[in-house]
């Protein structure tokens, strides 16, 4: 999956409206989002989780938090990415549920969580379940899979920076869930002592 535009509005810290137009930076190799602590690198990843899946990329963060509490009342919250998967365009927008000034009168009413899938061939899905549906379809990974392919975070990579051999393949292991692979060629392993005892055994027999 390659991002070619997010647009995220009054979501985390960012109180209006902002794009990043990440098809500019074209279509080989790597993308790297640096800078300052609390610059908003980790809300990023936030925004386009969230656009995907309606879930931060952290599980620590809900998304009635996303709200950003640095934005206007009458600015609308909502995330929406464009992304290109398998040379096929789609769109993607979502929404939090959250509290807005009522349109008519005074007062605050709750903003229900919206989301909308486009698809290459201009089908459009309105409902949530539909658009979370969609995108499990189409990428065929959840946001906890995706979020271990798509990102590693701060911490762990420092702990596998400075890791041992041993200790950096138990971590790999964590953050890519493969502990029961682990478990298989293991059990492998034994079998494959078992069947060389016995062998030993019919050739002392013979």
């Amino acid at each position: 999956m390659r991002p070619l535009q997010l647009t995220i509005s009054a979501f985390g810290p960012y109180a209006g409206r902002t794009e990043l137009a990440m098809e500019r930076l074209g279509s080989g190799g790597l993308y790297l989002i640096t800078g300052d602590t609390g610059a908003g690198k980790t809300t990023i990843f936030d925004a386009i989780c969230f656009a995907l899946f309606g879930e931060a990329s952290g599980s620590a963060r809900e998304p009635d938090m996303m709200r950003s509490k640095y934005a206007a009342a009458d600015t609308p919250t909502y995330v929406s990415l464009r992304f290109l998967y398998n040379g096929k365009e789609y769109a993607v927008r979502r929404s939090p549920e959250y509290e807005r000034p009522a349109r008519k009168g005074s007062g605050m009413v709750l903003q229900r969580a919206e989301a909308e899938l486009t698809y290459p061939d201009g089908r459009v899905a309105t409902k949530v379940r539909d658009v979370d549906a969609g995108i499990r379809d189409i990428l065929g990974v959840d946001r906890e899979q995706f979020s271990r392919i798509s990102m590693i975070a701060q911490g762990d990579f420092l702990k596998i920076l400075n890791a041992k051999s041993e200790d950096r393949k138990r971590l790999f292991q964590k953050l890519f869930d493969t502990e029961v692979f682990a478990g298989i060629q293991q059990r492998l392993k034994d079998m494959n002592g078992e069947c060389a005892q016995a062998g030993e055994r019919i050739n002392a027999l013979s």
